[in-house]
């Protein structure tokens, strides 16, 4: 009958089994799962705090794209607002000194054609003279007098008037 007692139930042995267990349940649970638990916190807070610094260093990085993209835009509008008014100014300077160079040859071509019209005076004055005294000269040889100075030039003018007439 050996056998029965290995097989018998003591009920004070179960008792001081259970209370065993309460108690390192009670220790397990006040040193080992306290801590455990306050250790998975602190990640779940570290895991959640980095996800929001990565969300805001995100934000970050997204505002500071779009604030490089506004200013690039704004960069390239100010190029070509300056490249606008460089080329506008250089065409109002190549007008200008075009304009300034055609009334520099219109001013040489007006003195050139006084100093020719002066120049044609003188020399049709100079004819005028040379042909007066010439025609003197005959006229008082075929006449053989005298003829006073105001004789010859109207002579000559009427002359010459009769000249330029024809």
């Amino acid at each position: 009958m050996q056998s029965l007692e290995i097989v018998s139930v003591n009920i004070w042995q179960i008792l001081i089994s259970l209370a065993n267990l309460t108690i390192l349940y009670l220790l397990l649970k006040k040193f080992l799962y306290k801590p455990v638990k306050a250790v998975i916190e602190g990640r779940k807070e570290a895991i959640a705090k980095y996800y929001a610094d990565a969300e805001e260093a995100r934000n970050s990085a997204n505002a500071a794209r779009d604030e490089y993209a506004a200013k690039l835009a704004t960069a390239h509008a100010t190029a070509d607002e300056i490249i606008h008014d460089a080329t506008v100014t250089a065409n109002r300077r190549g007008d200008k000194i075009v304009a300034e160079a055609r009334d520099k040859a219109d001013e040489i071509v007006r003195q050139g054609e006084l100093e020719a019209s002066m120049e044609k005076k003188k020399a049709m004055e100079s004819i005028r003279r040379d042909i007066t005294d010439v025609s003197a000269a005959m006229t008082e040889k075929l006449l053989g007098r005298e003829m006073t100075t105001t004789d010859h030039r109207d002579m000559i003018d009427e002359f010459l008037k009769g000249v330029g007439e024809d």
